[in-house]
């Protein structure tokens, strides 16, 4: 799963590296597809089809702009100055997956822009340390939630990590918020992926596209999404999604 997890790593750096003004999303989908070929990998989110999805996904990375949470398909819309991008990807080698995630701005930033991903990776890296044996589920969600409430920011309903194996989704599932102490305890050989996804505006609620894939917050502010796997050890978390 690590050298799965070091392609999703490769992959996201080559499509931020590649992103900018001007650049189409179908672009970034093709520098991550470059990315699995050379790695001998398969992709995770290649026709991969959910109970709630109405056609299979047609790319190989989510691109996500702006008021667009999570599950944004390829597109041809170009890059603005600006503009927030969130990038989900994920790959399989050998019969076993990782999943990753990262939010950056492409131009010029927004000073909002800046603070709601850094306040977002900041939960990710506060879930991250408390996954240890005999921690809890609720200890994930409890170091992700007040780190988002505290900012002002909303938490996308509905939706949170999960388990990764050889299959991308498996249970359990990993909360954004919980209480402390609560939930299914982690143990060595556990491999979970944890994704906290922040909205600007407060709110919880969103809407779906007519694609019936992208997520968009109901309020029309900006959103962002990080996601690590992460595997329980002994000697605590290994992310195995990490150059």
């Amino acid at each position: 799963m690590r050298a799965a997890g070091k392609i999703v790593a490769t992959a996201l750096a080559a499509v931020q590296e590649h992103a900018g003004v001007g650049v189409s999303l179908t672009e970034l989908d093709a520098v991550a597809a470059r990315v699995l070929e050379e790695s001998g990998a398969g992709s995770s989110f290649l026709n991969y089809l959910p109970a709630f999805a109405p056609t299979p996904y047609p790319a190989v990375i989510c691109a996500s702009v702006n008021d667009a949470i999570v599950h944004g398909i390829p597109t041809d819309y170009r890059l603005r100055d600006g503009d927030l991008v969130s990038i989900d990807f994920g790959a399989h080698l050998d019969g076993w997956h990782g999943d990753a995630a990262v939010s950056f701005v492409v131009g010029t930033p927004r000073e909002e822009d800046l603070r709601l991903i850094e306040t977002t990776r900041g939960a990710l890296d506060a879930a991250i340390e408390v996954c240890r044996p005999g921690a809890t589920l609720g200890d994930i969600g409890n170091a992700i939630g007040p780190v988002a409430r505290s900012a002002g920011y909303g938490i996308l309903a509905e939706h949170g990590g999960h388990g990764v194996g050889r299959r991308m989704h498996e249970q359990p599932h990993v909360p954004n918020e919980g209480s402390a102490g609560k939930g299914m305890r982690l143990h060595p050989g556990l491999v979970i992926a944890i994704e906290p996804m922040f909205t600007a505006g407060g709110r919880d609620e969103y809407r779906t596209d007519r694609d019936g894939w992208t997520l968009r917050t109901a309020d029309g502010s900006r959103a962002t999404h990080v996601e690590h796997t992460i595997a329980i050890t002994e000697d605590g978390p290994l992310v195995l999604t990490a150059l």
